[in-house]
């Protein structure tokens, strides 16, 4: 039986695995797309919580109102196979294993079967990247060494046979004039149909040497090509700025002599742009953005914050971008021109079905606050019925009450001493630590002030009726209030 039990869930979870990548056709292509399903919701759980109640607050404050929720996003069918990166894992400073690994990530739509390094040095690079993460996820398995011919050489044409996809990582003066070698590589090695170019350190770049540059890679229908430039590679963390982008090759696309760009980010961008269908043919420049208010910011944060995964926070950007977003702005506040004085013209609070709905809620709190109430009081009840009861009883016994007063009159004249030891008890029985000879000093203290309260009270509007009524002069009234602050004194 635990068998079976263990031959079941290993089914379903490679069912899953398949249905995740399950492969599409697009109305734009014929050619056949994967889908990367993200089952992510974050912190508010489903849409179907929330999506109702911030479907009409202003995006602008509040960008979840905007957002729609994480959905599946298109990946490329054709990353699997072989896979080779040149221009990393040559230095000693660093391991390079991070693109690896991303490469390798089991939530990603990569399926390659081998990961090639085209290294300066095969020996040194197995050294690098034998790391104890590398045997646990497989990635050694997979991974694979290739010399260059020279120091800083491509690879040629027949050390491309059977590389289905390649990844180029470029630094340096030169790297236009090298993008033009890897597109020229690129287009004669049969196999090839994805071409990834990060650029690093791309500062300054002559726009029109740019786009020079990008024909190189570009008009050859078989081969897709995919090129991120980025500014000075700096080692802090992925994830830790937002980020803007413009084509590259453009004057809006040329990066900022000081920029600086994190080395994990610029992985993640290229190998991100290289499973994702909108990555297909697109060169951009990417730059971090440090100003908050910067609609690119607060567009990023708030993808992060609705729980979604990079692929999807990065698919959204490519997409949908921030247009949409200050699109989504403008009609708003179109629809909405009072807003900024503390009300909407769009009366949606008045419609049925959000009356309805408020309704039930308010009838299910309502009945759930009444169930624990009357629980609680009914308990306290049976309780101070029992002792006054009792005290009853007790009084009757000691002859300290009139022979002509029913058990039921005794009972109302000391309800309210009969409720507070109700609740003292109820509040005991559930573990509650209690101070009984503080609170009933408390109480009795209470009880007092009110006696108190209620004669002042009764004096006040017998002075009032006499003065009405013009009965007893000004003397009676005098003293009835003279009585009242005697009270007030031995109180």
């Amino acid at each position: 039986m635990l068998l079976l039990w263990k031959s079941f869930l290993l089914l379903a979870a490679c069912s899953s695995r398949i249905e995740a990548f399950t492969p599409a056709i697009s109305e734009s292509s014929c050619r056949p797309k994967t889908v990367l399903y993200i089952s992510s919701w974050g912190t508010k759980g489903p849409p179907s919580r929330w999506a109702e109640t911030v479907e009409r607050e202003n995006p602008e404050e509040r960008i979840q109102a905007y957002l729609k929720a994480p959905e599946a996003v298109e990946a490329r069918a054709n990353i699997d196979g072989c896979c080779m990166v040149s221009g990393l894992v040559n230095s000693k400073e660093r391991t390079d294993q991070t693109i690896f690994d991303l490469l390798n990530h089991e939530e990603s739509a990569f399926e390659f079967d081998k990961i090639v390094a085209f290294v300066n040095d095969a020996k040194f690079a197995k050294k690098r990247l034998l790391s104890r993460s590398a045997r646990y996820t497989g990635l050694l398995d997979k991974l694979k060494f290739v010399e260059a011919a020279y120091e800083g050489s491509f690879p040629s044409v027949d050390q491309l046979e059977g590389v289905k996809s390649w990844i180029a990582y470029l630094e340096g003066d030169d790297m236009l004039e090298q993008v033009k070698q890897i597109g020229a590589v690129a287009k004669a090695a049969r196999s090839v149909e994805n071409v990834a170019i990060l650029l690093t350190g791309a500062n300054q770049l002559d726009a029109a040497k740019c786009r020079e540059a990008l024909e190189a890679v570009s008009g050859d229908p078989t081969l897709h090509y995919t090129l991120v430039a980025v500014g000075k590679i700096e080692e802090h963390p992925e994830g830790q700025m937002a980020y803007e982008f413009a084509e590259f090759g453009t004057e809006e696309g040329v990066i900022p002599e000081k920029a600086i760009f994190s080395r994990e980010e610029s992985l993640r961008m290229i190998t991100e742009l290289l499973q994702l269908e909108c990555g297909v043919n697109k060169a951009l420049s990417f730059a971090e953005v440090y100003n908050q208010n910067k609609t690119e910011a607060k567009l990023i944060k708030g993808l992060r914050e609705a729980g979604y995964a990079r692929p999807q926070e990065i698919d959204h950007m490519l997409r949908v971008g921030t247009e949409a977003y200050k699109k989504a702005i403008e009609e708003w506040k179109t629809k909405n021109p009072d807003a900024a004085k503390g009300y909407t013209s769009d009366a949606w609070w008045e419609r049925e079905e959000y009356q309805r709905s408020r309704r039930r809620s308010a009838e299910r709190e309502e009945e759930k606050e009444a169930a624990i109430k009357t629980e609680r009081e009914k308990e306290i009840e049976d309780v101070a019925k029992e002792w006054a009861k009792r005290e009853y009883f007790r009084q009757s016994m000691a002859g300290s009450i009139e022979k002509d007063m029913t058990e039921e009159d005794f009972t109302k004249s000391v309800w309210d001493r009969a409720m507070f030891e109700g609740d003292l008890k109820y509040r005991q029985t559930k573990g509650e630590i209690v101070d009984e000879e503080t609170e009933l000093a408390d109480f009795k203290t209470r009880q007092q002030r009110k006696q108190v309260a209620m004669l002042k009270r009764a004096k006040e509007e017998l002075a009032e009726v006499l003065d009405e009524e013009n009965l007893g002069g000004d003397d009676l009234k005098s003293k009835l209030m003279e009585g009242s602050d005697d009270d007030e004194n031995k109180q």
